[in-house]
């Protein structure tokens, strides 16, 4: 009777040690590390949409201040106004991105239309509006960089081996990052 227990007792002792085995090297598995990263993303794209936000609320005083010297330009303002209530109701970090993309895009334009009109550079509001906003779009540059680089941290222990296997099981899915459309990259033409 002795040596059936014994012979129980081993082949039950079997999976219980390999488990204790398995989940003594879950923290060096990835799982930890992932959320980490995780949470470091969700925190950069906090901030990009916190300067996102910023840029959005001086917009309206921007666009105000311009509508009354260029009210010709029209279609550039309204451009404007629409790619910002587009901001302003994206859900996801990638409409937000898209969003933001076209409001910058939006921008570009205004301030060209800006260069048109020189008493409107001179006008103390605009100034403070302008130094405003490009503080406001460095910000945003940073922040952009900030969470782009989380992303790609992310991403990248996401993929390795053996982290990968964990990222599926756990349902990880891969951070989109905050690319510049090529447009943008192009160089705006100044006319008079």
């Amino acid at each position: 009777m002795k040596e059936y227990n014994m012979a129980r007792l081993r082949k039950a002792a079997g999976p219980v040690l390999v488990g204790i085995l398995v989940f003594s090297t879950l923290p060096g598995c990835g799982y930890n590390a992932l959320v980490g990263q995780s949470e470091a993303v969700d925190a950069g794209w906090g901030e990009v949409k916190n300067q996102l936000q910023r840029r959005n609320d001086l917009i309206p005083n921007l666009v105000s201040t311009v509508k009354g010297f260029a009210k010709q330009e029209k279609e550039v303002l309204t451009a404007v106004t629409e790619a910002r209530s587009r901001v302003a109701g994206a859900g996801s970090p990638a409409e937000s991105i898209k969003a933001s993309n076209q409001l910058s895009g939006a921008l570009s334009r205004l301030l060209l239309v800006v260069e048109r009109y020189p008493e409107l550079k001179s006008n103390q509001n605009f100034l403070r509006l302008q130094d405003e906003l490009a503080g406001t779009e460095n910000r945003l540059a940073v922040a952009r960089t900030r969470y782009n680089e989380a992303v790609r941290s992310y991403n990248t222990t996401r993929r390795r081996f053996p982290t990968n296997l964990i990222a599926n099981m756990f349902g990880f899915e891969a951070k989109p990052y905050f690319d510049v459309p090529e447009k943008a990259k192009a160089v705006p033409k100044v006319e008079f």
